[in-house]
């Protein structure tokens, strides 16, 4: 699998980048953030997600960790195919679809060109609790890069310590500082665990 490309860009446009690596043009189809964040860049590193399949070859990139996760998670829900997903990548910044999906918000969904009501009902049923976590205050903790959170979490659960118990720890600490590092994370959670 290609976890991500870095080259020249040799072309650009809203629905797909041309990235030259070692003499070789791949074509990328991106979503509009990633457009926005390539625009007028002449190297680029891009994180790709590859399909598979009988009749092509696709590969999707990703100016972030964030979003190509959030892609990832789309397309597991029934119905959401690699299309639709970056169709709402395009359509919406990835925290605010993060955002509509944690509280539930089928209308910001329907807006999206191919997304009706049973199929943004289906993603909310499907990954409301994989991208957010709710508190025991009710409040919605939506991490905008949960790559330091994940692995401080994967950190202490090697540990030894339980998985449950130490989400808490790092939810809260996150709660009062989002931009910890992971070891920063990890050192405030064994001090609370």
């Amino acid at each position: 699998m290609i976890d991500y490309i870095t080259g020249t860009v040799t072309e650009l446009n809203p629905a797909c980048v041309v990235v030259e690596c070692n003499g070789i043009g791949y074509s990328i189809n991106i979503s509009l953030n990633t457009y926005t964040a390539l625009d007028k860049a002449v190297t680029c590193k891009i994180l790709i997600h590859e399909s598979i399949r009988e009749d092509a070859h696709l590969l999707y990139g990703f100016a972030t960790a964030g979003e190509r996760d959030l892609f990832r998670q789309l397309i597991t829900v029934s119905g959401v195919g690699a299309g639709t997903a970056r169709m709402m990548l395009s359509s919406v910044t990835p925290s605010d679809l993060r955002e509509a999906i944690i509280t539930g918000d089928t209308a910001i969904l329907k807006a999206i060109k191919g997304i009706g009501l049973k199929t943004a009902q289906r993603i909310i049923v499907d990954l409301k609790d994989k991208i957010g976590k709710h508190a025991g205050s009710g409040e919605i903790l939506a991490f905008s890069d949960n790559t330091a959170r994940e692995e401080a979490l994967s950190a202490l659960v090697m540990l030894g310590f339980a998985r449950s118990s130490a989400t808490k720890v790092i939810d809260n600490i996150l709660r009062e500082n989002r931009k910890l590092q992971v070891e920063e994370i990890v050192r405030k959670a064994l001090k609370l665990l």
